[in-house]
């Protein structure tokens, strides 16, 4: 079963739903003078219905709610001439990927999300490395 991706369509999931649950039933009542409860219901739904989803996502791979796979099929060449193995840190997520920086460009080509230590370990593993430098 392929997964929706609630973080990325979490919010025009809850501004529907609260739509079609408060705001249109508001201004019904405003024109109307009668409060339409059925649209409260199925924006109640629709809330409803994102927790769940969102929740079971969340309990997927032990509370990491993953969209990319580490794939280690796919070799990436190392050049321990041209090349220094290093260790991504996204300033906002504190996110980590391994990889290799262009020692004249600079230029820094991903190979692997790193999601727990044995990532780690296993990506020393397999290009020979005893260390990486970390950059931010």
């Amino acid at each position: 079963m392929q997964k929706i991706n609630s973080i990325h369509f979490g919010l025009p999931w809850i501004l529907i739903s609260l739509i079609v649950g408060i705001v249109i039933p508001i201004i019904i009542k405003l024109f109307t003078g009668i409060f339409m409860w059925p649209f409260t219901i199925v924006g109640g739904l629709g809330l409803i219905s994102f927790a769940i989803t969102f929740i079971k996502e969340m309990k997927k791979d032990n509370g990491n709610v993953k969209h990319c796979k580490n794939n280690f099929s796919i070799n990436v060449p190392y050049n321990i001439e041209k090349q220094i193995p290093v260790l991504k840190y996204s300033i906002c997520t504190g996110e980590r990927i391994a990889g290799f920086k262009d020692r004249e460009t600079g230029h820094i080509t991903e190979v692997l999300v790193i999601r727990s230590d044995e990532d780690l370990i296993n990506f020393k593993k397999q290009y020979g490395i005893d260390s990486l430098k970390d950059e931010y």
